[in-house]
């Protein structure tokens, strides 16, 4: 069996173009995604961005995800970039993971309201993997963790800057793996203790934890 993983970045679709053409309130604007094999190694890589159709990237999401308009420009459009991911993963024995189920949803809207089909999809959704879910399962709690604070809590050292496409596919992969081949799930010291005390409101104070750590 074989692993994509994938991730999303997104930009705001102006309310007037939901009125009158494209009805959902984001757009791709990058697909990342990393491959893995049987043994959990990445293989392959994918990454695109994608020019959004009706959506703009305005001042908040160019600093959250570095993308800029300029980027998108000569990129593909949606219908191009998604078919291209699906040339890229293997013919068969492959699943999708996704940090959350909001990815697998964004990609059903906007192949319906782009009038998008290809059989390939119906495949991959039917086995699409939320990690975000199995990571709850994993905590046994039923809070949606950000994939920052799960990377924290599971003691991995996020790499790359997130809202990047391709390196939250790269260290959603990482948590992935240690879900998978790690009977023993080894937590954050710092989080395990306060688990331990029972401290619920961690969620997510990170200030709490780290309060007087001088970092330099």
């Amino acid at each position: 069996m074989k692993y994509a993983v994938i991730d999303l970045e997104m930009c705001k679709v102006p309310k007037e173009c939901r009125d009158y053409g494209f009805k959902y309130r984001q757009e791709t604007i990058q697909i990342g995604a990393v491959l893995l094999n049987e043994d959990y190694e990445v293989v392959d890589k994918f990454d695109t961005y994608v020019k959004p159709q009706f959506g703009w990237i305005d001042d908040f999401i160019e600093k959250l995800t570095g993308i800029t308009q300029r980027d998108v420009a000569d990129a593909p459009c949606f219908e191009e970039a998604i078919e291209a991911f699906l040339d890229w993963l293997p013919a068969d024995d492959v699943r999708c993971v996704s940090w959350s189920n909001s990815d697998p949803k964004q990609i059903i809207h906007e192949c319906v309201n782009k009038g998008i089909e290809d059989d390939r999809l119906e495949i991959i959704f039917a086995n699409w993997i939320d990690c975000q879910k199995t990571f709850g399962y994993k905590m046994d709690r039923k809070k949606a963790y950000s994939l920052e604070d799960a990377l924290f809590i599971s003691d991995i050292a996020p790499e790359g800057r997130a809202h990047n496409g391709l390196v939250d596919a790269e260290n959603t992969a990482v948590l992935f793996t240690k879900l998978e081949t790690e009977p023993d799930y080894k937590l954050n010291e710092l989080y395990e203790t306060a688990r331990k005390e029972e401290v619920d409101h961690l969620s997510f104070c990170m200030g709490d934890l780290f309060a007087g750590i001088v970092l330099t």
